[in-house]
């Protein structure tokens, strides 16, 4: 059996997990995720914790118990405290702005980019140079984190680009003549 697996994901008081036999439902303060169930995995309530059991012994249903408890645990996390992701920009003249939805980027390119937020993630620009993301789902705040970095990279001679706040960017040297 996956290790992963033989925990119970614990429920907090402010949670509410609903369980059919084809989807997971948790609601929360931070809003409401779904999740689609494999046949591979059997899910149960026990108390104020769910538990996961593989069906078989199968690798595909010892893997995926462990993959689920994960899902799980995320999205109970997501719920009620969210995830949260931090982008730094550096470089002269790189700036963010928030707007709305809209995320406005000044990166070196002759054009603003305009980045749409999807639903669930909002953005925040403390300054010039700092964008959060925050959002109760974990893959989309990272996905939309992704995107927003792709734009302009760190490039690795100086380092310019946007990165996230965690990131340690090598710089190589340059040629020498």
């Amino acid at each position: 059996m996956s290790r992963v697996a033989k925990n119970p994901v614990v429920i907090p008081s402010k949670v509410e997990v609903s369980i059919t036999h084809d989807a997971i439902a948790v609601n929360g303060p931070m809003g409401k995720l779904t999740q689609a169930l494999c046949g591979a995995v059997k899910v149960a309530r026990e108390g104020d914790a769910v538990t996961f059991v593989a069906v078989n012994d199968s690798q595909h249903s010892q893997a995926m118990s462990g993959t689920v408890r994960a899902l799980v645990a995320n999205m109970v996390r997501g719920v009620s405290e969210g995830f949260v992701r931090k982008l730094t920009l550096v470089g002269v003249g790189y700036k963010a702005a928030a707007q709305g939805t809209n995320l406005n980027l000044e990166l070196g390119y002759s054009h603003t980019i305009n980045h749409k937020m999807p639903t669930g993630v909002t953005v925040e620009t403390p300054s010039p140079t700092e964008i959060i993301l925050k959002g109760a789902d974990k893959q989309v705040v990272g996905q939309v984190a992704a995107q927003v970095r792709g734009y302009r990279s760190p490039e690795p001679y100086k380092g310019k680009g946007v990165r996230y706040a965690d990131e340690v960017v090598a710089i190589k040297e340059t040629k020498k003549k």
